[in-house]
């Protein structure tokens, strides 16, 4: 009885999905390249959402990416990994760095090259 409840209990465990980091920021974040602090009105723009270990983009063809990992690399600067899946592709990874600038901006610098500036949404 007991072997079958550890058998149950390790089975499980190995089942689950390791826990991802959560992102550094939070919230709505919008592209601006304004440095007035305070959030911006975000109606009608790209917007980037990071909650938990979660991060939804509403322009681009992946809605949605999932933390691998965050990894500090200097004072509020962290080198990130974000997993993604769509239709054509299952389980890719994407590198970048994201820089909080202040409370109200942030900026993602993409494995490919770009550069994105944000702004706190209201």
């Amino acid at each position: 009885m007991r072997k079958t409840i550890l058998s149950a209990m390790l089975i499980s465990a190995l089942a689950m999905p390791a826990l991802a980091d959560s992102y550094p920021v939070t919230g709505a974040w919008g592209p601006s390249t304004s440095s007035d602090k305070g959030a911006i009105d975000c109606a009608g723009k790209r917007v980037i959402t990071f909650n938990g270990n979660q991060r939804q983009d509403s322009n681009g063809g992946v809605p949605a990416y999932r933390n691998k990992s965050v990894t500090p690399a200097g004072p509020s600067n962290y080198r990130i990994v974000d997993q993604f899946s769509t239709g054509q592709i299952n389980n890719a990874s994407v590198n970048y760095t994201l820089r909080q600038v202040d409370a109200d901006h942030i900026e993602m610098n993409m494995q490919s090259g770009g550069s994105l500036k944000l702004q706190r949404c209201e």
